[in-house]
């Protein structure tokens, strides 16, 4: 079991609300996590009570969901929904150039890798963020909205500006089972991703979890952080 002992510093960048639980240890990897709700008080919670080593969590909120996690647009997927406006290469460029930089002069010793984490649409931008950056050695990929149009076609048609060293994948067992035409596909666009990642030569675990999308997501999430810094 980690010690839950950490420095927490709080920071606003650009109105993204930034918790960062920095390990008193010198010298440890950082885990940038991009959060809906404000979770990752449980995220670290979870990961304290865990046989990883120490590291730095960075959990970012404040964000408007549906445009800085979505790489471009798409239209309302169903009736109710609103649509995805692509930010997601503004909103890298921010925690690229401002977020890391800031968050790691509080660190203590040197960063020994990054990872980035995420949930949902989170998780669709852990991995778009790979074909844009190469900061980021490790991913981890929770119930990551791989059904979003034109995904998995990107990921088979473009190459990473950095390979990972490590990537998490995972899914609900029940995430497919629904009448909406594009969610349903999520199961067989995370396996064909995975099996192609696999494929590339990089080392990736891909976990199903019993449920639906909104079942255990601070575990789950827990669960993949956990995998990437046990590696």
């Amino acid at each position: 079991m980690r010690s839950n002992i950490c420095q927490k510093h709080l920071l606003n960048i650009a109105d993204k609300k930034i918790e960062v639980y920095a390990s008193p240890e010198y010298d440890n990897p950082v885990i940038y996590l991009n959060t809906f709700a404000g979770e990752g008080e449980k995220v670290y919670q979870a990961l304290c009570n865990t046989d990883c080593p120490d590291f730095t969590l960075v959990a970012i909120g404040g964000l408007t969901w549906d445009h800085d996690m979505a790489p471009w647009d798409i239209p309302p997927i169903s009736k109710n929904d609103t649509p995805c406006t692509g930010g997601a290469d503004k909103y890298l460029q921010l925690l690229t150039d401002e977020i890391v930089p800031e968050v790691e002069s509080l660190m203590r010793g040197r960063v020994l890798w990054r990872g980035l984490a995420g949930y949902s649409l989170a998780g669709l931008f852990a991995l778009y963020s790979l074909y844009h950056a190469d900061i980021f050695s490790r991913v981890a990929s929770m119930s990551g909205s791989l059904w979003f149009p034109d995904f998995k076609e990107y990921v088979f048609s473009n190459k990473m500006k950095k390979e990972p060293e490590h990537l998490y994948l995972s899914l609900g067992s029940r995430e497919c089972k629904t009448t909406n035409p594009y969610l349903r596909t999520v199961r067989k666009n995370t396996e064909e991703i995975y099996a192609f990642y696999k494929q590339q030569g990089i080392d990736t675990q891909f976990q199903l979890n019993p449920g639906n999308h909104y079942q255990d997501a601070a575990q789950r999430t827990a669960q993949g952080i956990q995998w990437i810094l046990k590696k």
